[in-house]
């Protein structure tokens, strides 16, 4: 077995943690490889491009956050390996343990004893007028908002080509599953399990109350597009990155990709429980 190796080398003890990782894999005959960005900026040589890492490993280790693990997703372009996300730090909805579960983690991946979540991902388009449409993978959301101005913007929003609704709020954002314990969450909409076969549409800090979010199946295709030139530009962004300005006349779709996540999960690991940690519910 080979375990790829990205590590945001931003937060506190990521060289000492991937380290340490490495040290435990070997001790247990496992080989490491590193990620381009992670060898390099960490000042451990070249290492691999995202592709590259996840079709000579069997498994990708991430050492960061949740945040880093989206950086990971959008890097290897889909891959079908598992991905074992390691929280320097706390749990996070994302990761498989902390940086104090290497040991148990490096059993798992020896043993076979683990399972995986598997993620649906968003593939989504930027088209704009005169320019070659722009596509963006995402493992949370797409959001399209309001950009330097300080007011409420107009977004029209459809669904399989058939009009939804047309918002004046600070912003729209479709969503994943996993993403609807993410920014989703936040602007109002609701908590769903990450088997679940949906897209959630959630209006950011909407003018009318009545503007709800909306739940559709994930086979549907949905269209957001500025609404009146008077906003000026609006921003586009998938999982908080690759931020896009667009225009009157530009237009995003949004639609279920064709690869997925397939998340790597200890035993006894479970969402509900993630949730009522995270969440501070009474019996977490």
């Amino acid at each position: 077995m080979k375990v790829g190796i990205i590590a945001n080398s931003q937060k506190d003890g990521a060289r000492a943690t991937l380290e340490r990782m490495v040290s435990v894999l070997e001790e247990r005959g496992i080989g490491t490889l590193l990620g381009q960005e992670t060898a390099r900026n960490l000042g451990l040589g070249e290492g691999l491009p995202g592709p590259e890492l996840a079709a000579a490993t069997d498994v990708i280790a991430v050492l960061g956050g949740d945040g880093t693990m989206m950086h990971a997703v959008s890097k290897l372009g889909g891959t079908g390996k598992p991905m074992a996300g390691v929280n320097i730090g706390t749990l996070g909805f994302l990761t498989s343990c902390t940086d104090a579960e290497i040991e148990v983690l490096a059993d798992a991946l020896k043993n076979g004893t683990y399972s995986t979540s598997r993620r649906t991902l968003l593939l989504a388009k930027v088209i704009r007028k005169g320019r070659d449409p722009v596509e963006f993978l995402a493992l949370n959301e797409a959001v399209l908002a309001r950009g330097q101005t300080g007011r409420l913007v107009s977004l029209t929003a459809t669904v399989d080509g058939d009009f939804l609704n047309k918002y004046r709020a600070d912003g729209l954002i479709v969503a994943t599953p996993t993403g609807s314990t993410a920014y989703s969450l936040s602007a109002g909409g609701p908590l769903i399990s990450p088997s679940a076969d949906v897209f959630v549409i959630t209006p950011v800090c909407p003018h009318t109350l009545s503007q709800r979010a909306v739940v559709i199946h994930d086979s549907a295709v949905v269209e957001l597009s500025p609404d009146d030139p008077g906003d000026g530009p609006m921003l586009f962004t998938v999982d908080g990155r690759d931020c896009v300005e667009l225009g009157r006349e530009d237009r995003v779709e949004v639609r279920k990709a064709d690869a997925h996540l397939e998340l790597l999960r200890l035993d006894g690991w479970s969402f509900y429980g993630a949730l009522r940690t995270k969440l501070n519910w009474r019996g977490g």
